[in-house]
């Protein structure tokens, strides 16, 4: 729910939906009038019917139990790296990356990753670094700190640099 979407929008929907589908049985037995209707308000309607199908396909292949590895997550409909690796970090405990648009500005901005922003070879270059510099076993902090990061100081216009954590080691900080 939190995908491209503010928190204050998801708070009051959030346990509403749990309550509704408390299990992925729950939800995968579903219709896809009823989710779509519980997903109302959020917009992106594609990630309520790729959550469902996610559903379905965990009960109906994989026993009801989701799996834990980035690889496997990443096979699931409308998971992608990014979110396979955000799942696997912090549900899961896994020593993955999780790589999203305010993680790359950060890593971009800290270790002053070249390249034109959205090509290939730059988010080849920030998904090599990312996987290079999770820390054993803090994967999840990990990466939810720098999602808070780029998210609340190391913001796409106007970034917070006086007040940054890291300004003292970032490649990119005004002098």
């Amino acid at each position: 729910m939190l995908q491209q979407t503010q928190v204050s929008r998801v708070m009051g929907r959030y346990p509403r939906f749990l309550r509704r589908y408390p299990t992925v049985e729950d939800l995968a037995a579903a219709s896809a009038d009823a989710v779509h209707e519980s997903w109302a308000g959020l917009g992106y309607y594609a990630r309520a019917r790729n959550l469902h199908a996610a559903a379905r396909h965990v009960v109906d292949h994989l026993g009801g139990v989701f799996p834990e590895d980035s690889a496997a997550l990443a096979r699931l409909p409308g998971i992608g790296r990014y979110t396979a690796g955000a799942v696997a970090s912090i549900a899961f405990g896994a020593d993955e990356p999780a790589v999203d648009t305010n993680v790359a500005r950060v890593l971009g901005r800290v270790f002053r990753v070249r390249g034109r922003r959205g090509s290939a070879a730059r988010t080849t270059a920030l998904w090599r670094l990312a996987s290079r510099i999770v820390p054993p076993k803090r994967a999840g902090d990990w990466n939810q700190a720098l999602m808070d990061l780029g998210a609340t100081i190391c913001v796409a216009r106007r970034p917070r640099c006086p007040v940054c954590p890291v300004a003292s080691v970032c490649r990119s900080r005004p002098r």
